[in-house]
């Protein structure tokens, strides 16, 4: 793929290009020395013009894809050719200046009032040129004193009364900046029609500037003017109450309103007999467009100018409350392939409530290859699944504040989950309430799972299992054992996630076994076997568990990304448990995680796993890390290509002498990381992304004292350190 693109890269575009015209190769913008305040990525992409796509800032595939096209155009070859390439960029005058232009307005409005943009042209080869900007912004100007002009009494005392004049961006000795201007036109009117304002806007609010020549200070004026009364007349702004709030049905052909009144009223935040608000009108919107069971949402306001009130009219277009979805699936499970298939109802509004019953029936099998010693060689699974979601808090006590400032969710859920493998028979049944919630206009999110019930139950194992792996004297894996028995979990669980499209942060803690432990101990219920304390002949698992992740997004330019992941995990063990459920374990390798190898074909530590049939439960752990950077790159129309290298490993916190050297020593954890890198290719469908990634091994802890197999970044071999994955969605 390298050595294609290089040479695609190095056909020249210029036969496209006619006498007299240029092709743009490459755009930079300069600036003098000695300003660091001008950010000349912001600047870039004011310019209106930039070179053809370069593949990982470096290679113009697309371009030399365009350039294997002939000039017959009726020809298919040709046409497919220039479709998937790109076209030279041929340098514009017109735009040139236009840039100029707008480069230098920016430094205007950025307090550099007396600054100016050059271009220059450079030749690179014939018919092929570079373009610098150069910026001069020259001295920057500072605000040197701010007053205020409110021309409307009442208006006046609102604002002082509020503390609002003064108490913005836009203060004396603070660079001048004409975003600080709007931002505060746009500060004073948000304040103002939240109080009843309704025909108030920011086109009242105007500034004057004064300078003095030779003196680089700016004095601004706050002009707030009158309402208009008339053509010939002006007054003060009027202030509108809300009078009645209806409710009305979008449907022409029903009237009638599908939902509780109390629901209405508990979405809807415009109130009578208080003042016009914008930001309840917002907010409004934001409650009723969530609520599922809604397809269209119009509130509209019937002024009565001489009372100074206003109507409310919200009219609400429901949503066809029934729905049935089918969804068939291929699976491949390290080479066994099998098939799948899920059939799911959903009522969007089951107690006028606009809340979301969903039921969920999904049946699967797989043909198991490579058993010995089995009956059959099929894996069989039914699932059946019910979800109620509120669109809303249900729990006592809740604060009115904090309703209008979240959108917030709760949900109960129910599974019985039916597995038949030809070595185990397994049963899960699972019961959980959750909260989500968010804050208006704020980038982060916070989950409570209040209660988290699963309940694991294992009826048969076959007895050549038991035989080989659970009851042999020569092989008595604890954690394999631990692993298939009966079960149950209590968990409470937390976590937080942000995201702003730069930074993104996600913490979750969770810890079981805590209630039922003080449960038994306090009132002497269940009984010890085998060292552990069971409640009805059930084992219950106790341990705490944290997750950290974060993510940087750098974005170089419209076409080039460079992302940096970053991820631990931590569980510990204790009281009633020496081993985590397997659910609860790390592992390693995979499409999201180090992906030189395959899933839990990593770790812990230094194990290298031996006996194929066990390892997807002894390469597991109580500690993981993960190091990520992908350097992402737009390619040609739906592809997107990646660069990465990956790092982590996972280790045990306890000695288990099943998995030697596994067990997380600090000292060690350097000689311990596992390194790879690789290639990937993405294809970008926007509502969703299919990923296929090369993953190449680069250090193999596992093989820490044998050197061509510990780095085989320097020996290497694909058959044994090259890994693919086939994946939907981002890694990361």
């Amino acid at each position: 793929m390298l050595i294609v693109g290089i040479l695609l890269a190095s056909c020249s575009g210029t036969k496209f290009v006619s006498d007299g015209q240029h092709m743009l190769n490459k755009v930079e913008v300069k600036k003098d020395e000695g300003y660091p305040d001008v950010n000349i990525s912001k600047y870039k992409s004011y310019v209106r013009q930039r070179g053809n796509q370069r593949w990982f800032s470096a290679l113009k595939v697309p371009l030399g894809i365009y350039s294997l096209a002939g000039r017959d155009t009726t020809k298919w070859l040709n046409r497919t050719l220039q479709s998937m390439g790109e076209a030279p960029v041929l340098f514009d005058t017109l735009k040139a200046q236009q840039s100029c232009n707008d480069l230098a307005a920016l430094l205007r409005n950025e307090g550099y009032l007396g600054g100016m943009v050059e271009m220059y042209l450079t030749p690179k080869k014939k018919k092929v040129v570079n373009a610098t900007y150069v910026l001069h912004p020259g001295v920057a100007y500072v605000v040197n004193h701010v007053d205020y002009n409110i021309q409307d009494a009442a208006i006046d005392s609102v604002l002082r009364k509020g503390r609002v004049l003064g108490t913005g961006a836009l203060k004396a000795g603070e660079q001048f900046n004409v975003s600080n201007l709007d931002g505060e036109r746009k500060r004073i009117t948000e304040y103002l029609v939240n109080r009843g304002y309704y025909r108030f806007n920011k086109d009242y609010i105007t500034f004057r500037a004064d300078t003095v020549a030779g003196v680089p200070k700016v004095d601004l004026t706050l002009v707030l003017h009158p309402f208009p009364v008339s053509r010939d007349s002006i007054g003060a702004h009027p202030v509108y109450t809300v009078r009645n709030v209806n409710y009305k049905s979008g449907d022409p052909e029903d009237d009638r309103i599908p939902f509780r009144t109390s629901v209405l009223r508990s979405n809807t935040f415009i109130t009578s007999g208080q003042p016009y608000s914008a930001k309840d009108l917002q907010t409004t919107y934001n409650r009723f467009g969530r609520l599922q069971a809604i397809k269209y949402t119009n509130i509209s306001f019937v002024e009565d100018e001489a009372a100074k009130e206003l109507d409310c009219n919200i009219q609400l277009t429901a949503n066809k409350p029934h729905s049935i979805s089918f969804q068939p699936e291929g699976t491949n499970t390290a080479g066994d392939l099998g098939a799948a298939a899920s059939l799911t109802y959903q009522h969007r509004n089951v107690f006028r409530g606009s809340e979301l019953l969903s039921l969920e029936l999904r049946g699967a099998y797989e043909n198991i290859k490579g058993l010995e010693g089995y009956s059959n060689e099929d894996f069989l699974e039914y699932s059946v699944e019910a979800k109620l979601q509120f669109p809303r808090f249900i729990a006592p006590f809740v604060p009115r504040p904090f309703i209008k400032s979240t959108q917030s969710s709760s949900e109960l859920s129910l599974m019985y989950d039916l597995q038949n493998r030809p070595e185990y028979h397994r049963r899960v049944l699972s019961l959980a309430w959750k909260y989500k919630w968010n804050y208006t206009n704020h980038h982060d999110r916070y989950w409570i799972d209040l209660l988290d019930l699963n309940y694991v139950f294992m009826p048969w194992i076959s007895d050549t299992f038991r035989h080989d792996y659970l009851e042999d004297d020569t092989n008595r894996n604890a954690i394999l054992r631990y692993n298939y028995e009966n079960l149950f979990i209590m968990k409470f669980g937390l976590g937080w996630a942000y995201n702003n499209g730069t930074h993104a942060i996600k913490l979750a803690f969770e810890t079981a076994g805590n209630l039922l432990d003080l449960f038994a101990n306090s009132f002497s219920v269940g009984k010890k076997e085998e060292g552990y304390t069971k409640i009805f002949d059930i084992a219950y698992a106790q341990y705490v568990k944290a997750d950290m992740e974060y993510t940087k997004y750098i974005r170089f330019d419209y076409d080039n990304q460079l992302v940096f992941h970053a991820g631990l995990g931590i569980a510990y063990p204790y009281g009633n448990s020496t081993i985590l459920p397997f659910e609860k374990r790390y592992f390693s390798g995979g499409a999201n995680s180090v992906r030189g190898w395959s899933v839990r074909g990593l770790g812990p530590g230094r194990f290298a796993g031996k006996d194929g049939k066990i390892d997807f439960i002894n390469q597991t752990g109580d500690m993981k890390l993960d190091l990520n950077l992908e350097y992402r790159a737009q390619l040609f129309w739906k592809f997107t290509g990646a660069l990465f290298v990956d790092a982590g490993n996972i280790w045990t916190l306890r000695n288990y002498a099943d998995q030697p050297g596994g067990q997380f020593r600090f000292s060690n954890i350097l000689k311990e990381m596992a390194v790879a890198y690789g290639l990937g290719l993405r294809l970008n469908f926007d509502f969703f992304i299919l990923r296929f990634d090369f993953g190449m091994k680069a250090v193999n802890p596992a093989y820490k004292d044998q050197g061509s197999t510990h780095y085989p970044i320097v020996h290497p071999r694909l058959s044994r350190d090259l890994t693919f994955h086939f994946a939907v969605g981002l890694p990361f």
